[in-house]
């Protein structure tokens, strides 16, 4: 691993922070903090910290000697000094004299000595900083060193590579007893360059920035040294049937089978995400990868992550589809057998109240194809997948030495359900459609940007399907929450199969489908063209269709449920003058809906439809509203205000309507008006 300290960027980030009155140490900290965290095999999602001793002053100008830390929270490779708080150094170093003190009583030790009483949490690791004499320390979770502690002899191995230049502290849970059991290493031996915590990572110090991150990257690249010396790493190939060869074509039935039930047809759904390369195939083609995953995560914090370690679905060389699916409904259901009983064991050693997590794997290998991060959001999933990569090449690394010996199941149940852990896991309550992949179409309109706003508002993950590409990335990146632009003209049942296939490669599956693409085409039925007429058509009811029929077939293989919802207009039922050739297919869209609702209502698919009227958008446009006006002799005022309500309905509560029907996991074949009132559109 190469060193990417430069002197001259060091200075600017001093230079820079200097203006905001931050000193130097605290500037050059954070600055060789972004180096390490900017390196995944070094720090991941939140992993790591890094401290510095230095001067700071409070907010009535005293200063004091305090250790600035790294934040709970705070993601290394884009830390600013606030994610580095200020914690007074003293109170810390006296703490070092008592013989117990509980994780409760350390975090609120720590943060009354905060210099900025609304700073972060610091690390849990703060006291184990404090309590080493050093100026500057680092601490990483690298997968080179975790090669070396994941071993039954991992102090012996430790010694062959390193010598004396690092201390070797034995697995100990993070907290206060590891703070004081490292110092006590250190001060057995304080010639020591940085410490090895067995089963977890490294700690590196020194009086300088520099000199603390260069022992990090010396003592990382000596352990890469080591793992290029080992045995070559098992490579057997897994082959996967034509029909399975693929992630798009396991990804619906392992959402499918990932999905918690909470009564009939209701269900938390999980995301996925793919990675493949050659190191990952490496690892999960080879032949024992099922008991290398049993053996558990690399390092306890990951635990949070991918909970006891991942889940193998076996390579079906001769599987077909059908018998796949029931294969991976029985591993998963094994999976969370196995995590049940690991939690039952392991809770009755003591009496701490606790609650059970979901028992959802986070992480599943897949033999001949790659590996699927899970998690309830797209981050979620992306993060599970990050760390299965970095568990991947540690475990490869450690199996290259001597043998892959994590954490025991009980120390790491201690870490999973550890009270300071769990708080980082506490946010906010999921969304109503979190864990739900949408799909929007004539997602550039009015109606359909405001609908795939509202839905990601709502945690859903959102694809937005336009014929203009450029309009739909643009919407969906407004609409936020990982929400995806894909071009495609719905008319061509190939471009919505290869839209669909995008969706499912990025997210897993699809749940809610709002088919909301159309035109307006006007003129009188006895004398409008047949070519306009099919026109319509094609747009106005056979891309609904088209839509449906291979959404419908996702939804199937999910076996989840799902939502149909479409666009009917209130032209469905109340046809207006010289507009027969966009009344007529909507008239069979709406009964489309129903249809749908008929024939799939027994898989748990819902179809249902909005009919509105007179919405400002790219099919009404001003020219339109114009038009329709003088056909009924209405004001443009007159025209967008008539209706029993007297006001002006918009695409937003358009959009409401389409949401309502994404939530109401009761209701089918229902049509909801949306047009301010008006009786002669009004359903009987």
């Amino acid at each position: 691993m190469d060193t990417l300290y430069d002197p001259k960027t060091a200075q600017e980030f001093i230079t820079r922070y200097a203006e905001r009155g931050i000193n130097a140490d605290w500037a050059e900290r954070v600055y060789t903090t972004r180096l390490l965290g900017g390196e995944p095999r070094l720090v991941l999602h939140g992993g790591g910290n890094t401290s510095v001793k230095t001067t700071a002053t409070d907010l009535v100008g005293e200063t004091w000697d305090v250790l600035c830390v790294k934040g709970s929270g705070w993601d290394m490779g884009v830390i600013e000094p606030e994610g580095l708080p200020a914690v007074k150094l003293g109170p810390l170093l006296k703490a070092r004299a008592l013989d117990t003190l509980s994780d409760e009583d350390m975090v609120a030790l720590q943060r009354a000595n905060l210099i900025d009483p609304g700073a972060p949490n610091p690390s849990v690791e703060t006291l184990l900083h404090a309590f080493l004499p050093h100026k500057f320390v680092d601490h990483t979770h690298s997968t080179a060193i975790l090669a070396l502690v994941d071993q039954d002899d991992s102090r012996a191995l430790c010694e062959e590579v390193y010598g004396k230049r690092l201390g070797f502290v034995p697995y100990i849970m993070p907290g206060f007893a590891l703070a004081k059991a490292a110092a006590e290493v250190y001060d057995a031996d304080p010639t020591v360059e940085g410490l090895l915590l067995d089963k977890h990572g490294i700690f590196t110090f020194g009086d300088t920035a520099k000199q603390a991150y260069d022992r990090m990257i010396a003592f990382v690249s000596m352990a890469e040294e080591r793992i290029a010396r080992g045995k070559p790493q098992p490579f057997v190939p897994a082959r996967l049937p034509a029909e399975l060869a693929s992630p798009r074509a396991i990804a619906p039935m392992l959402r499918g089978a990932l999905a918690i039930a909470h009564g009939a047809r209701r269900f938390d759904r999980m995301v996925l995400s793919f990675r493949t390369s050659d190191a990952i195939r490496a690892l999960t083609d080879a032949e024992n990868v099922e008991e290398l995953a049993r053996r558990g995560v690399s390092t306890p914090d990951l635990s949070i992550r991918i909970k006891t370690g991942p889940m193998v679905l076996p390579a079906p060389e001769r599987a077909g589809l059908a018998d796949y699916r029931a294969v991976i409904e029985e591993r998963v259901s094994q999976y969370c057998a196995a995590y049940e009983q690991y939690f039952a064991t392991n809770d009755a050693r003591d009496d701490v109240a606790r609650t059970m997590l979901d028992p959802m794997p986070r992480l599943v290998l897949v033999p001949g194809l790659g590996m699927f991060g899970v998690g309830r959001t797209q981050k979620e999933a992306g993060v599970a997948a990050d760390v299965g990569e970095m568990w991947v090449e540690a475990v490869r690394g450690a199996e290259a030495v001597a043998r892959f010996s994590p954490v025991t199941k009980p120390d790491l149940f201690d870490l999973e359900y550890w009270s300071l852990e769990q708080a980082k896991l506490k946010g906010n309550a999921p969304k109503p459609l979190t864990g739900q992949v949408a799909l929007v179409t004539g997602g550039a309109g009015a109606i359909g940007a405001a609908t795939a706003a509202l839905l990601a508002a709502n945690g859903a993950h959102v694809a937005v399907l336009d014929l203009d590409g450029a309009a739909a990335q643009a919407v969906a990146k407004r609409a936020g929450n990982g929400a995806i632009g894909l071009e495609c003209d719905v008319t061509d049942p190939a471009a919505i199969a290869e839209a669909i296939d995008a969706v499912i490669d990025r997210f897993g599956g699809l749940d809610i489908v709002v088919s909301n693409a159309g035109a307006a085409f006007e003129g009188a039925i006895g004398t409008v063209d047949d070519a306009l007429l099919r026109r319509s058509f094609e747009l106005n009811f056979f891309a609904h269709q088209n839509l449906a029929k291979a959404a419908v077939a996702v939804m199937a293989e999910q076996k989840t449920g799902g939502a149909l919802l479409f666009n009917a207009s209130k032209q469905a039922v109340n046809p207006g003058a010289n507009f027969g050739a966009y009344g007529l297919p909507k008239a069979a869209t709406l009964f489309l809906s129903r249809q749908y609702a008929l024939e799939y209502g027994a898989l748990g698919i819902r179809a249902n439809a909005v009919n509105a009227d007179r919405i400002r958008s790219g099919l009404l446009t001003p020219e339109m509203i114009e038009s329709r006006s003088k056909a009924r002799g209405l004001s443009v005022e007159q025209y967008l205000g008539g209706n029993l309500l007297g006001v002006e309905v918009t695409a937003e509560d358009v959009a409401r309507a389409f949401l309502h029907h994404a939530l109401a996991d009761r209701t089918t074949a229902d049509v909801t008006t949306v047009d301010g009132g008006n009786i002669a559109a009004a359903l009987r």
